[in-house]
């Protein structure tokens, strides 16, 4: 005969009440613990979720793409024999371009990704959603459709069209403060029965683990990628973290920066410098990583940028043609803006070597570009507006390059005891 101490509390014995009903809603079920989920299934259905739990956690480690992850796992929920007619996930993400990214399941159509850019927690399609009700209430948004007033949620007409009869939005809460969603319909009449719900509950665990790990390693690989470069950014990965910790490389080195920035600058508020600038880096970014070029620091008006030799040693005529055609770009957009103050750039460019690392005292760190040939660089940039020449370059740039380059003379730049040899490209102009 039982102890007293092992009869279940009366909070308890109301729930098995309700599970022995099946009279829990969705929300109610993903909040059980996993012993009540695993009697809810039975026996058979709860060891396949256990085997597919399983196979979730060791794809955490996993080089599968996000999409090849999601097909095989909505293709083991259908050998299970849940009626899974569509599965999406959705997840904050910290990046310089957009603001979420989702991927969605349709049985027989396979995954498409989309990115999204919200305006903010106001943006009215976001807020509309059962997103946005998952997020902000922590609970889980069930639909059934065919009883759902078309003007709860924008989504429910496109459901209801589409045949789809029950729907389930649960928040994921990831570990740096944003949210995440993962989402699961079905177009069957009944729509999921109790134990196909609590087979989805006892996966969330598994699924919220893998997402918030790849979401967060993404986003720190984006971020850093974002702020430090490419190559840094992989160095930074690597746990180049400690101060002194300094690589180098040998490459085209192109210095570019604005004329006149202040006289630009010195009349506007601070966020309207900022779109000046913002307008000048989309004139010079695209061109430079269009020829795998890599922006390895913004300096205020500036960027410094390398190129790395291909097998046709092409770094210096790859540099020259990305500063001519990003100062093409800055001459196009003055014509298109003649109302508006034209924005004109130096580019200086040189063949050396440039050393990376981090620098600073302390805790506080920042990982930047430094060295002799680096600042020659920037030395030969000063001379570009008193020769008159938007583009310059070292004799060590120029003797790289596979054209020809003309003469322009040796000039003192400070901090070189050596007059420099100064060239410029045969092409001066836009083409």
């Amino acid at each position: 005969m039982p102890h007293a101490a092992d009869a279940p509390a009366p909070a308890d014995a109301a729930l098995d009440a309700a599970l022995d009903a099946a009279d829990l809603d969705a929300a109610a079920i993903v909040d059980l613990p996993p012993e009540r989920l695993d009697r809810l299934m039975g026996w058979d259905l709860a060891y396949g979720v256990s085997l597919v739990a399983d196979w979730l956690i060791r794809q955490a480690r996993a080089k599968d793409m996000p999409s090849e992850r999601i097909a095989t796992l909505c293709g083991k929920l259908l050998a299970l024999g849940l009626p899974l007619d569509r599965y999406g996930s959705s997840t904050e993400v910290l990046d310089a371009e957009h603001d979420s990214v989702s991927r969605l399941w349709v049985r027989g159509q396979g995954v498409t990704t989309r990115t999204y850019v919200r305006v903010g927690d106001t943006d009215s399609a976001y807020r509309n959603s059962p997103f946005y009700e998952a997020a902000w209430t922590g609970r889980t948004v069930e639909l059934r459709l065919a009883e759902t007033d078309v003007s709860r949620f924008g989504i429910v007409v496109e459901l209801r069209a589409d045949g789809y009869t029950h729907y389930l939005c649960i928040p994921i809460p990831l570990m740096n403060g944003g949210h995440g969603w993962v989402t699961f319909a079905t177009k069957r009449a009944d729509g999921f029965t109790t134990p196909e719900l609590a087979a989805l509950a006892r996966l969330l665990p598994a699924i919220a683990m893998l997402i918030d790990l790849r979401s967060t390693w993404l986003s720190l690989d984006k971020l850093l990628r974002t702020y430090v470069g490419d190559e840094p950014h992989r160095a930074i990965l690597r746990g180049v973290t400690k101060r002194g910790q300094v690589s180098t490389i040998r490459s085209a080195i192109l210095f570019a920066d604005m004329r006149d920035s202040i006289g630009h600058t010195a009349d506007l508020e601070a966020v309207e410098a900022v779109e000046v600038f913002n307008t000048l880096f989309d004139c010079l970014v695209p061109p430079i990583e269009d020829r795998r070029g890599e922006v390895l620091k913004y300096m205020g008006d500036g960027l410094l940028a390398i190129f790395r030799d291909g097998e046709d040693g092409d770094a210096a005529d790859r540099a020259l043609a990305a500063g001519q055609a990003a100062l093409d770009a800055l001459r196009a957009r003055n014509r298109l803006h003649p109302a508006e103050p034209p924005i004109e750039a130096g580019v200086a460019l040189h063949y050396g070597e440039a050393a990376y690392g981090n620098v600073g005292s302390g805790l506080r760190l920042d990982f930047t570009v430094i060295g002799r040939d680096v600042g020659l660089t920037s030395r030969i940039a000063n001379l570009n507006r008193p020769l008159g020449q938007p583009v310059l370059m070292s004799r060590d740039f120029a003797g790289r390059l596979h054209g020809p380059a003309a003469y322009v003379g040796a000039f003192a730049v400070r901090g070189f005891k050596q007059p420099v040899d100064v060239f410029r490209p045969e092409r001066t102009d836009a083409a």
